[in-house]
């Protein structure tokens, strides 16, 4: 049972519901209106001028009939808003952050997920509620996880192609083309944007060693921000230049290493030793970035945060890059090859298909026309 009151002259509407209430303005009310009038009713794109409505705008009247707010404004507006629609304003399931001990097991089907949209789904949910997923069966050839990037969106071609190979090769352009081990970072922090998602196919793993590390940015975040409040409140104001140049190329941006939300909370982490580029700040400011950045660096390599996996032939990491560090130990090609493909996909495309899947699904279950 939901119950609607107004405050503040009409300007303010509460819904109470299950102990919980929520506040909305008047105005943002308003504009949100979802009548003909106000939005178009193919691409429910806003028809008004928005900017325009009376700053003053407030609500003559408000109930609930037939779970839906019936609502009057003071400019004479009217309409009908789905109650439904105001209290799942929130989208997007809430995160589950991990360390070691507490680590998921996700996993998808790759074949699963090409054909069956509630695999897809599931594969999707996991992803952006972990963080990674594991995929299984995945075809050996080189291209052989392209038909499900196809299915959820573009590929991002970079520099380096699509998708690239990623193996011990002589003259290597970049530190992950040798055998040696790599310390947890996110990709290409000096791209703009950052590519979304890290997809790493596995056709070859018998050299020895090879493993590769997951850590959780967002749990090693707040964890600094616990133990080390003055060394998290650094690393989201500080900064750093990075960059990536070779003969073609010349790539550079910034950003701090913990990047917040309006609402303070981490939504992105940043961390490559390798292409990391401290601009010569006030050495004050240095000092205390370099301190802060070795606490961050001491949570993210320590085995407290330290996932650690091998993947097989025919098996596919696909991790948040926004949130994820991933890093590998060094390997010996000795015992054999170690052969990896990997592409990216941008985040947007990706959130927009697993969004239009969970509404088609909330649509198929509740029985109402598509």
């Amino acid at each position: 049972m939901t119950h609607v009151r107004l405050q503040s002259e009409g300007q303010r509407l509460v819904l109470d519901q299950c102990d919980q209430s929520r506040e909305f303005t008047a105005l943002w009310l308003r504009e949100r209106s979802s009548d003909p009038q106000t939005r178009d009713p193919r691409t429910g794109q806003r028809l008004i001028e928005a900017a325009e409505l009376p700053l003053d705008l407030r609500l003559e009247s408000a109930e609930s009939v037939d779970h839906a707010l019936r609502l009057h404004f003071s400019d004479g507006h009217r309409c009908d808003f789905p109650l439904q629609e105001l209290l799942d304003e929130a989208v997007d399931p809430p995160q589950r952050l991990w360390d070691a001990a507490s680590a998921p097991a996700p996993r998808a089907d790759f074949s699963a997920a090409l054909h069956d949209d509630a695999a897809l789904l599931a594969m999707l949910e996991a992803l952006q509620r972990d963080g990674f997923v594991m995929v299984s069966g995945v075809p050996g050839e080189e291209d052989g996880m392209r038909p499900l990037i196809d299915r959820i969106g573009p590929l991002r071609r970079t520099n380096w192609g699509g998708i690239a190979d990623v193996k011990s090769v002589a003259n290597a352009y970049d530190l992950t083309m040798t055998q040696r081990g790599l310390e947890p970072h996110t990709d290409n922090p000096y791209r703009d944007p950052i590519p979304g998602y890290i997809w790493l196919h596995c056709l070859a793993n018998a050299a020895e060693g090879g493993d590769s590390t997951l850590a959780d940015g967002f749990m090693a975040a707040r964890l600094l921000r616990e133990r080390n409040p003055e060394a998290f409140d650094c690393l989201s104001q500080v900064r750093p230049g990075f960059r990536y140049r070779d003969d073609t190329t010349h790539l550079e941006s910034e950003g701090p290493l913990i990047e917040l939300d309006s609402h303070g909370e981490p939504m992105r982490v940043r961390y490559s030793n390798r292409t990391e580029r401290m601009p010569a700040l006030a050495p004050d400011v240095l000092d205390a970035y370099f301190a802060a950045r070795r606490a961050f660096h001491e949570l993210i390599t320590g085995e407290e945060l330290t996932l650690h996996l091998k993947l097989d032939p025919g098996q596919m990491l696909i991790i948040d890059n926004y949130r994820l560090l991933h890093g590998r130990r060094a390997y010996q090609l000795a015992g054999g090859v170690r052969h990896m493909r990997q592409g990216y996909v941008d985040r947007d495309s990706t959130a927009s298909r697993r969004r239009v899947l969970r509404r088609q699904a909330e649509t198929n279950a509740s029985g109402e026309p598509a």
